[in-house]
Parts: structure tokens; sequence; C-alpha cells
């Protein structure tokens, strides 16, 4: 009989063995499979980037052609001008030479005939001659040509631009940053990443932050994946990211550095977690007069009337058809089973997830019209009828707006009131270990109120409504000003409750 316990003992932990390799060796699969659809999309991008970069580079090349085609054709008309130029002026001085050259041929003819002339009468009638011809055009005419034939004033010399050209190379690119994941911050609901150059870049002249939302640890995936988000312009090498609504588990961040031309290789991408608690409004068992949409639920008189039959309907419908059994191991799952629809005067809608350990935050901001209200935690399956803060398995504060503005604690039937102004937005703090729910004002984060007991069970968020609305905000970190009260004892400004039980 022992020998037989101790190989069933043996045997299980060698079950569970085989089952720890099973699992590692389905992740590792699970990796490679991820790289090697990164390494296929790597391929791809290299394919088209190089065809993109040839067609940048024919376009660059094409506007210098046309930049020097361009160039040419200037040139080419300035020199034809100055040639135009200089045959003008050389024609006009041409013209001026003819006709002295007439002039003075008929001088010459006039001074040679006047040799021959014997009678002295007629001599003298020709005795200013020698007046006319120093008059003479031919006499006053330059004979150095007005323009010279050279053109060297119009030669060009493109060695130095041909070296300049011969010297071109692609553009310097930045080297890729590093991230300093040390250095990096999550918390608030915001993200602060540090990074750094490997080496100093004078020419870098900003960076691109981009990130995006993911399930997976590790590297970034390609498949199933949301599409990364930009932040452009940053020109220090540290940057928050703030007002982020945590519904992942983590983040996956990366960064390039920019000259004034191009933009450089990213970073190595990280993966930083952001978990916090996230959960939606069960519409499948709130009360019918109350509208519910995710995260947001609203007080309808009208909502009941004509939907029972409606009710009755889809119930006959989900038993004539056969489903197969589904796992409902997740908090998700496990919240919403087979719990009845609130009815009576309990006008009460639940989260969806419940809490089973560790620290959360979410916060309910009401409308100004909001006549009455509770927001608190109850265990996972309250009756139909019943209300919070009215039954030892529900907590909550609670306002009224009747009248007058009355805010009081309530648990198992018996309420405490607050004597504190009520807050546009009330933050809830439940450390389940810890058996401690506290209600904030989610603006200044003061303490509004806390209870201290043991959880036993699993608990569902719990808001009740008369009239009005409320909206729910999720996915947020427990804040740092709510862990620094935590850490003081009982609460600064706030009210511990009297009515504390251990449930």
């Amino acid at each position: 009989m022992r020998s037989f316990c101790q190989a069933r003992r043996r045997l299980s932990n060698e079950v569970e063995t085989l089952q720890r390799i099973v699992s590692t060796l389905v992740n590792k699969n699970d990796e490679i499979h991820n790289f090697i659809d990164m390494l296929n999309h790597t391929i791809s991008n290299v394919q088209v980037n190089s065809s993109n970069a040839i067609s940048e580079l024919d376009e660059e090349f094409d506007g210098l052609y046309s930049v020097l085609h361009e160039m040419k054709g200037s040139m080419a008309n300035t020199i034809q001008q100055e040639e135009a130029r200089k045959i003008q002026a050389l024609q006009d001085q041409l013209s001026q030479c003819s006709r002295a050259l007439e002039s003075s041929e008929e001088l010459l003819e006039l001074a040679v005939q006047s040799l021959d002339i014997q009678n002295p009468v007629e001599l003298l009638e020709v005795e200013n001659i020698d007046w006319i011809v120093t008059v003479a055009s031919a006499f006053r005419l330059s004979l150095k040509p007005k323009v010279s034939d050279s053109m060297t004033h119009m030669m060009v010399d493109f060695a130095l631009e041909k070296r300049m050209l011969q010297a071109v190379k692609f553009l310097p690119v930045p080297k890729a940053p590093e991230i300093d994941v040390a250095a990096c911050l999550v918390a608030d609901n915001c993200i602060t990443i540090s990074w750094r150059m490997p080496e100093e870049d004078s020419r870098i002249d900003h960076f691109v932050l981009e990130y995006r939302k993911t399930n997976f640890d590790g590297l970034p995936r390609l498949k199933g994946e949301q599409h990364w988000e930009l932040v452009d312009y940053i020109k220090a090498t540290q940057y928050t990211l703030s007002g982020l609504k945590f519904d992942t588990k983590y983040m996956n961040l990366r960064v390039q550095a920019c000259n004034k031309a191009v933009a450089g290789e990213y970073s190595d991408p990280v993966t930083l977690e952001t978990k916090a608690f996230v959960f939606s409004l069960d519409s499948t068992s709130s009360h019918l007069n109350l509208k519910v949409e995710d995260t947001y639920v609203e007080w309808d008189p009208t909502g009941g009337k004509g939907q029972e039959k409606i009710k009755g309907k889809e119930n006959k419908n989900r038993s004539n058809t056969a489903s197969p059994k589904r796992s409902t191991n997740s908090p998700r799952a496990s919240a919403r089973a087979s719990r009845d629809r609130f009815a009576g005067e309990s006008y009460t809608v639940l989260g969806d997830t419940a809490v089973e350990s560790g620290q959360h935050y979410w916060e309910v901001r009401a409308q100004k019209d909001c006549k009455s209200y509770s927001v608190g935690v109850t265990y996972r399956n309250p009756g139909k009828f019943d209300q919070l803060g009215k039954t030892n398995s529900s907590w909550c504060i609670h306002i009224n707006n009747w009248l007058q503005t009355t805010f009081s604690a309530k648990h198992n039937n018996k309420a405490k009131t607050l004597d504190i102004p009520v807050p546009d937005r009330i933050g809830v703090y439940c450390d389940f270990d810890g058996g401690q729910l506290s209600f904030y004002n989610a603006s200044s984060k003061a303490l509004l109120h806390t209870f201290r007991t043991k959880f036993t069970q699993p608990l569902l968020p719990g808001f009740m409504i008369w009239c009005g609305g409320l909206t729910v905000t999720t996915g947020l970190q427990v804040p740092s000003a709510v862990k620094t009260l935590q850490k003081s004892e009982n609460g600064l400004g706030g009210s511990t409750s009297s009515l504390n039980n251990v449930a």
C-alpha cells in the first residue's frame, strides 16, 4: 500500500512536470510564431521601403536635372543676348563706316577733279575744299571696334559643383534611442518614459514617441493588435503620457530620433505593465427600471413596462436552444453566472467582474439631477430584492438629494451620517486582502469613509440609483495620494465606520 502511494505521488509529480513542460513549449512556440510573423513583416517592409527610397531618389535626381536644364537654358539665353548686343554694336559701327567711306570717296573724286582745273577762276570756286575735307565724317570716325569678339566672360567652371555633387551621400540618419526602463514610471494612470542617445548627436531636432495597448507581455505582436498612437515633436528625452485608461494589461512603447531631414530607427520596444481593475455594468441582472450601457446607468421610470413579456420570450428561447457549457472560471463569467434580475425597490446594477484579491480603485460621477444613489460593493449573489447597505453582505455610501441632501455610510441595515460635503466624483478603494473598503473625494483625494472587515467571498461593485444617472470610470490605478493616505493611521480627514463587523 505504501509503495502504491509513493508510485501515485511520483506519477502526480511527473504529470505536473510534463504540464509545466507543455506550458513552456506552448509559450515558446507562440513566441517563435510571433517572431516569424515579425521577420516576414520586416522583409515585406524592407522591400516596400527600398522601392520607396528608389522612387524618392529618382524624384531628387529628376529635380536636379530639371534645375540644371533650367539653368542651362537661362545661361544660354544670356549668351545669346550678349551675342546680339555685340553684333548690333558692330553693325551700327559698320554702317557709320560705310557712310563715311562713301562721303570720303566723293571728296576724293572732287579733289582729283580739282587738280585738272586750269582756269584760275574755276579753281577759286573750289578753294574751300580743304575745310570740307577737315570736317568730313571720315576724319571724325573711330577706327577701333566698339566691342571685342571675345566671349570669355560668358564661360563657366563647374569644377566646384562637380566635386560637391560627387561628394553627395545618403542623409545621415540618427541612431536609435535607448529607452531607460529603470527610469520609466507607471503611476496614477500616467506613463513617464525616459530615453537617451547612444552617442551625442547635435543634429537631432526632435523625438517621436509611439505607444499602443496590448494584453501580451514581451515583444510587440503584429496580429490582432491595436494601431500605434503617436506623439510627435518631443524636444526632451522624457515624456509623460497622462489621462490614460488602463483597460489592457500592458503598453508597448518605442521612440525614434529625427533630424531636420529624416527619422532614424525605432528604439527597441519596451513593454510596461498597466494593470488596473476593468469592468462593465451587468445589464443582464439589473433592475428593469435601469437603462444600462457599458459603464453608464440611468433611471428609466418606464423601463419595466412591457419588458417582462420580452424577458419571458428570451428565457423561453434560451431554454429551447441547446448550447455547450462554457467555463465560468474567470471573474467576469462567474460574476454573471445564474443571477436573478433585481426587482421591487432594489434599483440596483452590479459590475460584471468580481474582486477576489488585491487592491483596486474606480470612480463614480452622478448627474446633477440625481435624486438618490448608492455606491459600494456586495458579495456575489445578493437576493433580487436586496438593497445595498441593508444586508450584512454589502457596504456602501448613500446620497439622498430629496428636499435636503443627506450623506451616509451603510452596512447591515445600519447607517452612519457623514457630516461632509458630497463630492462631484466619488473614488472607491477596495483592499480585498486587507479587508478595507474606502471612499474618497475623487478630485481632492480626501477620505470620506472607511469600512474595515474581513471579506470571505468575492466582491462585486454595486450601484443603486433612483432618478438621474451614474457614470462609472474603470481602468484606473490606485492613485498615489490614496496609497499615501492608506499608510496614515485610519485615514486622515475622513471617518472609519463603527458599523464594521466580520463578515
